[in-house]
């Protein structure tokens, strides 16, 4: 599955692998079961029902994988239709999915659903605000390390449900050589090519503060060039200088952007924004689940 962004993009919607999403579940179900659900033994063992799940916000869907890995954990026999698909939008009061099967299993498992559901989801909700607002630039939309703990993958997943890009995952997939390293390496110069003989140098980003540094990167031959709190004017002066020189790098800007100010960093003409809002800052779906009919 994927999204399509333009004529020349489209972007993978193909959610963590088996293994990821079972752990994420067995983790969330042991921290609220513990040694089992009390309340759910008010209800008969042989009861069942019909519930569906509805949202009371606008969003983009994101985490029907984990849902179904609850309720699969619970009861196996469980059946949940989905009215919609991950990456998809959907209105206030638009049923989600209905569930159908044994009453103790679908309420058990409704909050731990919900919570991956809202928060995913809210993921992606934030990421697609993003990438709406610079819509026509050509600038992609970056997701950051600034993640919930332990959810890394599924939010990464979810930033590509909103229409968003990944940028690495962690500290094993790419070197992005900030002040710190640039200090204990001697120079930008120097800590390029120490980076490159470990990474190619197209895996290799660097981290700017100013445009002599910028001028200093370029000339070392970086690819990737990251614009850590630039002012506008000073984006606009990057974006010329690295015009300017023979081999061209790509540039990030970072540092300062929000849905207020992100059209206007996109206007100076970089080619990524990088935002720890969209993980870091969302806040949950409203989501509600309700059983419509049971039966003894």
């Amino acid at each position: 599955m994927t999204a399509q962004l333009n004529s020349q993009t489209t972007i993978s919607l193909v959610p963590p692998g088996f293994e990821i999403i079972a752990n994420h579940v067995h983790m969330a179900l042991s921290e609220d079961l513990g040694t089992g659900d009390l309340t759910a033994n008010l209800i008969p063992k042989s009861a069942q029902s019909i519930a569906t799940i509805t949202c009371r916000d606008p969003m983009i869907v994101c985490g029907i994988p984990w849902v179904e890995m609850v309720f699969r954990k619970l009861d196996n026999n469980i059946n949940l239709n989905w009215t919609i698909q991950d990456g998809s939008p959907a209105n206030p009061e638009t049923i989600l999915c209905t569930i159908s099967g044994n009453t103790q299993a679908i309420l058990t498992g409704e909050r731990t659903a919900l919570n991956f559901l809202q928060t995913l989801s809210a993921t992606a909700t934030a990421v697609n605000k993003y990438v709406n607002a610079v819509t026509g630039t050509g600038v992609r939309i970056l997701d950051t390390r600034k993640t919930l703990p332990g959810l890394r993958v599924a939010q990464k997943y979810a930033v590509r449900c909103g229409g968003g890009y990944n940028h690495r995952h962690g500290l094993f997939d790419m070197i992005l050589i900030k002040e710190n390293h640039i200090q204990a390496a001697g120079s930008i110069a120097n800590a390029l090519k120490i980076a490159a003989q470990h990474a190619p140098i197209d895996n290799i980003e660097i981290e700017v503060e100013t445009i002599a540094e910028l001028s200093q990167a370029l000339t070392a031959g970086a690819k990737r060039i990251l614009l850590d709190d630039f002012s506008l004017n000073q984006l606009q002066v990057a974006v010329a200088e690295n015009k300017s020189h023979n081999t061209q790098a790509r540039l990030e800007a970072s540092g300062g952007v929000n849905l207020d100010t992100v059209r206007a960093i996109a206007a100076t003409g970089v080619d990524d924004i990088s935002s720890g809002d969209i993980t870091k800052n969302i806040r949950a779906i409203d989501l509600s689940l309700r059983i419509i009919e049971t039966k003894y």
